[in-house]
């Protein structure tokens, strides 16, 4: 199921989003890309670090649900296709890799059902995305000050669970040896706050039928409430007070004469 806050311009996430592939080295180094190894990246947006796993040597397959970023993606030569990852039927791929997508996708269950599906007997699933707590302080601002103007209770389309929620969907579908971590992580902006809200709530303005020109005034209202919260004076630096969820497992046995992998 396409989630309709999920909209993005692939010029403005390269300005604005670029921080969420570069936190990526951390998720990146546990999965230890091998050169010949069979990866299905999910939510690969526009392919920054699918192209650092193929790079590695890997053959990596990007999916997402965005044509604009598959597209970005596919300017980076990077194998990438448009596909909603709980409908994707891809399989003995030796490990599955998601950044910062998955809390995108708001019914865990059929997503973990075809990442398993998706993977050889003893492949390994890396993913890292956000947690319980994840924008506590950007959330609370934008629902209060959607609520001044008239939008009470507007859903923001995202899925942020905790450590051991997570870890229940992936048991029940069938991922063994469960790794999950929150991992609080408060995150330099290379903009404003107000940039950041362009770039990762326009789809979600855009899904309440917020007129253009009002989503401007939503948008400056909601950064002057973060600014106790979020801005640092002394640096003129805005932060997001991002918490992500790190997670490990495998699916099945390990093939005969395979090493494990962490």
């Amino acid at each position: 199921m396409n989630n309709p806050t999920s909209v993005w311009d692939a010029g403005d996430y390269a300005t604005h989003g670029r921080f969420v592939a570069d936190h990526g080295a951390t998720i990146l180094a546990i999965l230890d890309a091998q050169p010949g190894e069979r990866i299905l990246d999910v939510g690969c947006g526009d392919g920054a670090l699918t192209a650092r796993i193929a790079a590695a040597g890997a053959d990596v397959h990007g999916i997402d649900a965005s044509p604009e970023l598959v597209a970005a993606a596919r300017e980076r030569g990077v194998d990438a296709e448009v596909v909603d990852a709980a409908e994707f039927r891809g399989d003995g791929y030796d490990a599955v890799f998601s950044n910062a997508a998955l809390h995108w996708m708001l019914d865990p269950a059929p997503v973990a059902a075809a990442l398993a599906g998706a993977l050889a007997p003893g492949g390994r699933l890396v993913v890292e995305f956000g947690g319980f707590g994840n924008i506590a302080a950007i959330r609370t601002a934008l629902a209060a000050v959607m609520h001044s103007h008239g939008y009470p209770d507007a859903d923001p389309g995202q899925y942020y669970p905790t450590a051991q929620q997570y870890t229940e969907v992936l048991e029940a579908a069938g991922f063994t040896d469960i790794d999950a971590l929150i991992v609080p992580r408060q995150t330099l902006l290379p903009g404003t706050m107000s940039d950041w809200l362009h770039t990762f709530r326009c789809g979600f303005l855009a899904a309440h039928d917020v007129p253009l020109d009002e989503r401007e005034v939503i948008i400056a209202e909601t950064q002057e409430r973060l600014v106790p919260a979020l801005y640092d004076p002394a640096g003129d630096r805005w932060y997001a007070d991002y918490v992500r969820l790190r997670v490990t497992a495998r699916v099945g046995a390990r093939p005969q004469g395979r090493p494990a992998r962490p």
